[in-house]
């Protein structure tokens, strides 16, 4: 049987060397790994455990990666099952999401998969699918990253395309940064209304690289006036001439790449700016 692939998260940044230390970093830690590649063989390994004559001497051969960030580790994900198809980068990403993000860290936010919110809908909570697609931008460096016009299979190629050329590695910016900096943002009720809108949520996840010190340093309330004035700017866009669904990815991720001089802006002057965006 191929090896199976598991995968581990330390942020701790272990030393694991020595191979003693690996070892029992792993059987420390099992609890809490990922399968990667392999889970139709682990499931059909459970079956035949539980068969008459199972030999559970026999070694099993594993495939073991050890990340320092969840982001990295999707990376890894991605470039590993890139061309095996045994499921779309977008479906990794929205499994990933859920499975490696603990939500319930967080204090201003709170996240439903659809599952959840047919049962029972959580007043305010984000859809994590919404959630998903803001990680997959952030990923990808770009806010477009649907396009009806294009096939599954061609598009699906591009989003592994986009993920790969992205210098993960050099990252000092973790999406699990971006979601503490956005529950931060949204104790403000209006703030989290905006984040709410995936446009706006997806143009500021792709940005806030670039600009991640400056806007941790702003107050909610300061951030609801910024916010307030990008909306002013963008009301006075000709609705019935744009796509406003992709200009307002566009122009959240354009506004706060440049936060620091736009945040100063009045809304007479963003308003200039987003007619000469979308002439």
């Amino acid at each position: 049987m191929p090896p199976i692939t598991i995968a581990f998260v330390d942020k701790g940044k272990t030393e694991l060397s020595d191979r003693k230390v690996f070892e029992g970093f792993v059987n420390q830690n099992i609890d809490s790994g990922y399968i990667l590649d392999g889970l139709q063989r682990l499931n059909t390994l459970l079956s035949a455990s539980e068969m008459e004559g199972f030999d559970k001497k026999r070694p099993l051969h594993l495939n073991v990666i050890v990340s320092p960030s969840q982001d990295k580790l999707l990376y890894r994900m991605i470039t590993l099952n890139n061309g095996q198809k045994p499921m779309t980068p977008r479906h990794q990403v929205e499994i990933l999401t859920q499975e490696m993000f603990d939500f319930t860290d967080l204090n201003n936010i709170s996240v439903q998969t659809e599952k959840e919110r047919s049962e029972k809908i959580t007043r305010g909570a984000f859809n994590l699918s919404d959630i998903s697609n803001a990680y997959l931008a952030f990923l990808t460096n770009n806010v477009n990253n649907e396009n009806n016009k294009i096939v599954n299979e061609k598009m699906d190629e591009i989003l592994v395309g986009r993920v790969l050329d992205t210098d993960i590695a050099d990252g000092s910016v973790q999406f699990e940064d971006v979601l503490k900096l956005l529950d931060k943002l949204c104790v403000n009720s209006e703030v989290k209304k905006w984040f709410k809108v995936n446009n706006n949520l997806i143009g500021f996840c792709v940005a806030i690289k670039k600009v991640y010190e400056e806007v941790s340093e702003v107050e909610p309330d300061r951030f609801e006036e910024v916010i307030a004035v990008f909306e002013e700017g963008f009301d006075a866009i000709n609705a019935s001439k744009v796509n406003l669904g992709k200009y307002r990815r566009q122009l959240s991720k354009e506004f706060f790449e440049n936060f620091v001089e736009f945040s100063e802006y009045d809304a007479e002057e963003l308003t200039e700016y987003f007619a000469e965006s979308t002439s």
